[in-house]
């Protein structure tokens, strides 16, 4: 098994709380709302969405990955801190064995936030992961930070 570890940083307009509402404890009901041409829907299959919670992500049709499924391990609202794993994704784990997700909104300047992410890949035997997959799973993970940003900037009353 190869292990493969990526991390990010960005900086947000965004206070750290808005964002940690919006993209963690309430992302089940918002993300398919901003993002319906790709999530379908997004819903808790195990526990209530605390610790040890597999909330499962399903995508439109067309779309190479069916669905996800993620476990919570470690969520922290008092420090705008979430850690979960991707434990089922169909199309995904031929060459995965998990990838583990760890993220924390930080007080950035102006009121905004800087965001921290940390992917951990491990994989399956000998496979080694491209620079064009680790940059596929980024800009997706973007998209969907971007997409609430959006939103947050749009609706300066939701999730304050």
């Amino acid at each position: 098994m190869g292990v493969f570890i990526y991390s990010d940083e960005y900086t947000s307009p965004i206070s750290p709380a808005r964002l940690f509402k919006a993209l963690v404890l309430d992302s089940n009901n918002l993300i398919p709302k901003l993002m319906p041409q790709v999530v379908k829907s997004v819903e808790f299959v195990q526990g209530d969405g605390g610790v040890g919670s597999i909330r499962q992500i399903n995508f439109q049709e067309g779309h190479q990955v069916k669905h996800v499924k993620n476990r919570i391990d470690a969520i922290d609202p008092e420090n705008f801190s979430y850690t979960y794993s991707l434990v089922d994704g169909h199309g995904l784990l031929d060459k995965l064995e998990t990838v583990l997700y760890e993220v924390q909104f930080l007080p950035g300047p102006d009121g905004g936030s800087i965001n921290k992410m940390k992917s951990t890949y491990h994989t399956k035997g000998d496979i080694v992961l491209s620079d064009e997959e680790i940059k596929a799973g980024k800009e997706k993970a973007l998209g969907m930070y971007k997409a609430v940003e959006g939103y947050l900037r749009q609706n300066p009353d939701a999730y304050a």
